[in-house]
Order: C-alpha cells, then sequence, then structure tokens
C-alpha cells in the first residue's frame, strides 16, 4: 500500500515532473553545444563562458530528471510492450548522466588552461553526447506518446488487468 494516495496518473502528485526537469536539461545540453559550435566558428570566447555554465546547470539537472524519472517509471505499472522502451530509456538516461558531468568536468579543466579555445577532440565528444540525447528523446516521445505511460486510459487499463 502507497504511503500517498495516487491519482488517476498512478502518481502521488498532479502531474509527471520528470519530464518538465528533463526538458529543462535538453535545453541547456543543446544550448550548450551550440554555444560551443558557434564560439569554435566565430573565435568568440564568450560564447564558451555561456557553455560552461549551461553545461555546469544541466549536470546537476539530469540528476534530477533521473532520480524523478526513476521514481515515477517505478509507479507507472509498464506492460510488456513498453518495457523494453522504458529499460533504453533508463540505461541510456544513467549514461548520459554519467557522460555530460564527465563532459563538464573535461571543459571545466580546458577552461581553467585556455578558456580563449577548445579543442575539435572535445566537439567530437559533445556531439556523441548530442547523438544520446537525441535517442533518449526518441525513447521518451516512445514511452509518453506510443506506450502512454501515466496516461489516464493506460492506467485504468493496466488496473483492469487488460494489458499484459
Amino acid at each position: 500500500m502507497p504511503l500517498l494516495p495516487l491519482n488517476d496518473q498512478n502518481l502521488p502528485y498532479p502531474d509527471t515532473i520528470h519530464p518538465i526537469v528533463v526538458h529543462f536539461v535538453i535545453a541547456m545540453v543543446f544550448f550548450a553545444y551550440f554555444c560551443d559550435v558557434a564560439g569554435y566558428l566565430s573565435r568568440n570566447h564568450r560564447m564558451f563562458e555561456v557553455s560552461w555554465w549551461n553545461l555546469v546547470v544541466a549536470s546537476v539537472a539530469v540528476f534530477v530528471a533521473v532520480i524523478f524519472g526513476e521514481f515515477e517509471a517505478g509507479l507507472a505499472q509498464p506492460y510488456a510492450a513498453a518495457q523494453p522502451a522504458l529499460d533504453w530509456h533508463t540505461v541510456n538516461g544513467w549514461s548520459i548522466s554519467a557522460i555530460l558531468v564527465a563532459i563538464t568536468a573535461w571543459r571545466g579543466i580546458i577552461r581553467v588552461r585556455d578558456p580563449l579555445k577548445i579543442p575539435v577532440f572535445y566537439l567530437g565528444a559533445a556531439t556523441f553526447l548530442m547523438c544520446l540525447v537525441c535517442l533518449q528523446i526518441y525513447l521518451g516521445d516512445l514511452i509518453d506518446w506510443v506506450y502512454g505511460l501515466h496516461t489516464v486510459p493506460v492506467v485504468e487499463a493496466a488496473k483492469q488487468g487488460l494489458l499484459k
């Protein structure tokens, strides 16, 4: 028996929090990447500073997103068809968290050593991170728009035993 009563979305609060926080993280990672590429191409070192602070905040916020994602996934009662997408979304989310923190640390070292430029190898790693984020967006869309976890009709169908 849950400590708090669950609503019609199978949540103890009015709506899912994970998507709100994760969209914030996605926007910050995309903007940091854009600023690094623009700064690299234009040689405008001020763009690197914007990128740095976006990465720092995203590195903290990503763990809030993952924590709420884990909590809400645990309450979702996923059915068999949705489980693989949810599993890959979970693994990829934890991977992105670790890679984002590593890239942020690397970016911090680059910033201390020479704040006026970034190496092309760093941009390659950031591009890899962007690819993982795009995959994560796809998996999140599957979970929400295709499998409908935490939507009222799917929660009701699961409670009635209609989903296996």
